[in-house]
């Protein structure tokens, strides 16, 4: 359980941060990047939210990603290291990966075949979600970055879920466009 009695502690005034298993890091460092990211895409996804209008059934679907965006962050800031930590790390699941794809299939059956690139745009809702979509595809590059490195771990299924997690903010924008009817679409060298 978490428990924030102070929110200051000076311990980073030197630049550094303390992964969740305990070892500090540069706040530059990539990892911290990564899990950074994926905080900056929650926000963005909890913007978005404020403009769902009534699609409570969308607006549930965020409100489960933006907890497991925190399961992702926990995943990432608890690298795998073959040492016993003395407890279960939180880790990202199949399961969560799963239920993104189920979600993906539920909303992309409502839609329309594209037949053009889209524009991010069209409602706010949608735009936000393009955004968020965006930031995430960014914690994906750098979480395959992150995986590459010989001394470093990412789980399979954070990377599968990030990437499945950007699929579903597109198809999700899209839903929130009319379902695609308000789309903006994309006319290559319109304005040639």
């Amino acid at each position: 359980m978490v428990k924030l009695n102070k929110i200051y502690t000076r311990t980073g005034d030197d630049g550094t941060t303390g992964l969740a298993a305990g070892p500090r890091r540069l706040k530059s460092d990539l990892r911290v990047e990564a899990y950074g990211v994926v905080d900056e895409a929650n926000s963005a996804i909890g913007i978005a939210r404020l403009h769902t209008g009534g699609s409570e059934t969308i607006d549930a679907m965020l409100g489960r990603i933006q907890n497991d965006m925190f399961d992702l962050g926990a995943d990432l800031s608890t690298p795998e290291t073959g040492k016993d930590l003395g407890y279960e790390p939180l880790r990202i699941v199949a399961a969560q990966v799963a239920r993104l794809e189920a979600e993906i299939d539920l909303l992309n059956g409502e839609l329309n075949p594209l037949k053009s690139f889209i524009l991010p745009g069209g409602s706010a809702a949608s735009a936000h979600l393009h955004l968020a979509r965006t930031i995430v595809r960014r914690a994906e590059r750098l979480m395959v970055d992150l995986a590459r490195r010989p001394d470093e771990t990412v789980s399979a299924a954070s990377l599968e879920y990030v990437n499945r997690l950007s699929d579903f903010l597109f198809v999700a924008a899209r839903h929130l466009n009319d379902k695609g009817r308000a789309d903006v679409l994309w006319v290559p060298g319109k304005n040639r």
